[in-house]
């Protein structure tokens, strides 16, 4: 069976019941039905433009349906923090899925079973002062986002009851946009999903903090 065949309709993993949804392994995108349509372009217009200075990981060069253990863009490392709990022999795993409405691709947790294992995001250089994520996901589905020093403290997080849901089954899956600000932001970490949902990353938006000088050595005293 050709690959573009042999995974599951993305359009009906997101309409399957949860226990469907949650047999799925991988995704295939179906045509595109709504890109450049008006509805595409009103679920895009909700989102704001990137602010000067920031740098955008947008995930465009990526295929989509094909897990890996990490990926990395502009510096940026993407992986699976933290021990599988229900699959334990798997290689933890991640992989890109489309936004159909408007053909952007967004990073997600490919481990059907083991969703709720975070999705790190590792900032390059001497971190971040302000982290800007676009999301979207399956209908329901929480998010949890935070941000945490190079020495694992948590410096800011934000979270949603639910991702914004479709008000008619035509519309586009609606995007929402989460900032979190802190002096060096190294991690963020991106949760929420329980089994059989998902939570995707359209894109990564930063801001970098200036790289550190190396400290001189003292001139020995003659």
């Amino acid at each position: 069976m050709p690959p573009r065949h042999a995974l599951t309709l993305c359009a009906l993993f997101a309409l399957a019941p949860a226990a469907a949804r949650a047999a799925a392994t991988t995704f295939t995108p179906p045509p595109v039905p709504y890109a450049g349509t008006p509805a595409a372009k009103a679920a895009l217009a909700a989102v704001p433009p990137p602010a000067p200075g920031e740098i955008v990981v947008d995930f465009e060069q990526t295929t989509i349906g094909v897990p890996m253990p990490s990926w990395e863009e502009k510096g940026v490392k993407f992986r699976l923090y933290g021990r599988l709990q229900r699959t334990p022999a798997a290689v933890p795993r991640i992989e890109f899925f489309p936004h159909i409405a408007t053909d952007h691709k967004g990073i997600i947790n490919a481990m059907s079973n083991d969703q709720g294992v975070p999705l790190e995001m590792a900032l390059p250089g001497a971190g971040a002062s302000s982290v800007t994520l676009v999301l979207w996901g399956s209908t329901g589905c929480p998010v949890l986002v935070e941000a945490y020093d190079k020495d694992g403290k948590l410096l800011d997080k934000k979270s949603l009851d639910s991702v914004p849901g479709r008000k008619a089954p035509e519309d586009p899956v609606p995007f929402v946009t989460v900032t979190l600000k802190a002096p060096a932001i190294a991690y963020v970490y991106v949760s929420g999903p329980r089994n059989g949902e998902y939570l995707a990353t359209d894109e990564l938006r930063f801001v970098p903090l200036p790289a550190v000088a190396p400290t001189a050595a003292p001139t020995p005293a003659k």
